[in-house]
């Protein structure tokens, strides 16, 4: 099996949203989230599709899917963790208890705020978590990197040719990914800022699968305007 884990627990702090979370944004007629979720629903690869959430917005996102995905949609709302990675154990904890969990289970971790992903880079996602166990999406870095860590001076500026950006969908063997969790320290946990660090951590392999500059996050109110010129090229 093959479940498309969509990560929905933003509170849309930095976009200045309070009031209401920035998957939940309308981008042109549809929520941000909708446009993400449509992508995975088309997908030949993808088997089912869940979102996970803040508790206190999941029925506001099972009402979005019932307006906006084809009827019959059989999307899953669930809770999510106090982290991104309790929310990626809490769904393959749920997967577990749908009697789809073995070795061969595939999760592509996705951000509901990335709405331009492309079927090819979902398509990629699938192909290498099933050869190499774990992948990342990434970008080549565009600007140079500067490292300091002192936040004041410059520490190191690495090689430019080295550095990617990170972006979504992260994919793992879904057993493999909950083992290797569950052997970190505390003290490790504490340092993990996505998925594939849990790999990293451990010494197992992350294969690099190729993004696209337009698979933007939308974080900020500038994304947004240029999340709506994107949405308007593609109707063209």
């Amino acid at each position: 099996m093959v479940y498309g884990v969509i990560l929905a627990g933003g509170i849309g702090s930095r976009m200045g949203t309070a009031e209401k979370p920035k998957q939940f944004l309308l981008l042109g007629q549809k929520p941000l989230m909708i446009h993400t979720l449509e992508k995975f629903v088309v997908h030949p690869g993808i088997d089912r599709v869940i979102v996970l959430c803040p508790a206190q917005w999941i029925a506001y996102t099972q009402g979005l899917i019932q307006k906006y995905l084809p009827a019959g949609c059989d999307i899953p709302v669930l809770e999510g963790g106090a982290t991104r990675n309790l929310t990626i154990m809490n769904a393959i904890s749920y997967i577990e208890e749908q009697g789809d969990l073995d070795k061969d289970t595939i999760i592509v971790t996705h951000d509901a705020v990335r709405p331009f992903l492309t079927s090819r880079i979902i398509s990629d996602n699938i192909s290498a978590a099933k050869e190499f166990g774990s992948c990342d999406t990434v970008i080549p870095a565009s600007d140079t990197i500067v490292h300091s860590t002192d936040h004041q001076f410059i520490t190191t500026i690495p090689a430019r040719p080295d550095m990617y950006q990170g972006q979504t969908p992260q994919s793992f063997h879904a057993l493999r990914l909950r083992e290797v969790y569950e052997s970190l320290t505390e003290e490790e946990k504490d340092i993990l800022t996505d998925a594939c660090k849990i790999m990293v951590i451990k010494g197992e392999p992350v294969r690099l699968v190729m993004g696209e500059v337009s698979n933007i996050k939308i974080t900020f109110p500038y994304d947004l305007k240029v999340a709506e010129a994107l949405l308007a090229d593609e109707s063209h």
